[in-house]
């Protein structure tokens, strides 16, 4: 093997880094949380059912990476700080991955406030949160950290019936570059990564109805739905020192939906 070969190797390694994935429990959230103890990072796994987060834990655990678990509501935010004060425990964290989601179908015409609420303080409001918390800890040690945000084809086009999910995630690209603009130059780094069609929990129902889903796979140049894992190897790009001169970004996975 070259030594070109081994140093783009070693700058994907996240060996000796600590990451927090909320959402962990299923879906893009697990799959992008054994992606990055697959590169070395011990983790912190998040979501609201522990039974589901240990599945998770057990199946890192057995690719030799160390994972602990902290099944949290924390839609409410008011113990974000002490959430973080667990999730460091045995060590400070260097990556937060923001995995955990909320959707609602509804045609604007009728959608509900309850539901408008739930939907920002979710995809929004908790994101924002606890990379202000994790942030503001990490400028205060004066060390590197990475923040990756899992956002949508939303972010960057409009699509029917979500118009919360909408407004959410083209939210959270702000808050990505206004968080690049004010701390990127004193170590931390936020991107983004944005998933096409994947057929997860989320969108199962959306795919069932078949007329649907075939309008849907009609548009993907590349013919087929993603899969979770698909956005494993892009979250530990920007996680890593492989994205080091890289803040304020989205990379969008979704073979070719946006381009078509």
């Amino acid at each position: 093997m070259s030594d070109l070969s081994s140093e783009s190797q070693s700058s994907f390694c996240l060996r000796g880094r600590k990451a927090l994935v909320t959402g962990a429990s299923r879906g893009i959230g697990k799959a992008i949380a054994k992606a990055l103890a697959g590169a070395g990072a011990d983790v912190v796994l998040s979501s609201r059912s522990v039974d589901a987060l240990n599945i998770t834990a057990a199946e890192i655990e057995r690719m030799g990476r160390s994972a602990a678990v902290i099944a949290a509501d924390l839609s409410e935010h008011s113990s974000i700080s002490d959430f973080v004060d667990r999730a460091e425990e045995g060590g400070p964290i260097d990556i937060v991955c923001h995995a955990a989601g909320a959707q609602h179908r509804e045609a604007a015409t009728t959608f509900p406030l309850e539901e408008w609420e739930h939907v920002l303080a979710v995809n929004l409001t908790l994101p924002f949160l606890l990379s202000q918390e994790i942030g503001r800890r990490q400028l205060e040690r004066q060390v590197p950290g990475s923040h990756v945000f899992v956002a949508s084809l939303t972010s960057v086009l409009g699509l029917p019936d979500l118009v919360a999910y909408n407004a959410a995630k083209s939210g959270l690209m702000g808050v990505v570059r206004a968080l690049s603009r004010e701390w990127s130059g004193q170590g931390l780094r936020f991107n983004a990564v944005s998933p096409g069609y994947v057929e997860t929990e989320m969108t199962k129902d959306l795919f069932a109805d078949e007329q649907k889903r075939a309008s849907l796979l009609a548009r993907i140049p590349m013919g087929e739905f993603g899969t979770p894992e698909q956005l494993g190897a892009p979250a530990v790009f920007l996680a890593s020192n492989a994205s080091e001169y890289m803040t304020g970004q989205l990379l969008i996975i979704d073979g070719g939906w946006a381009a078509a």
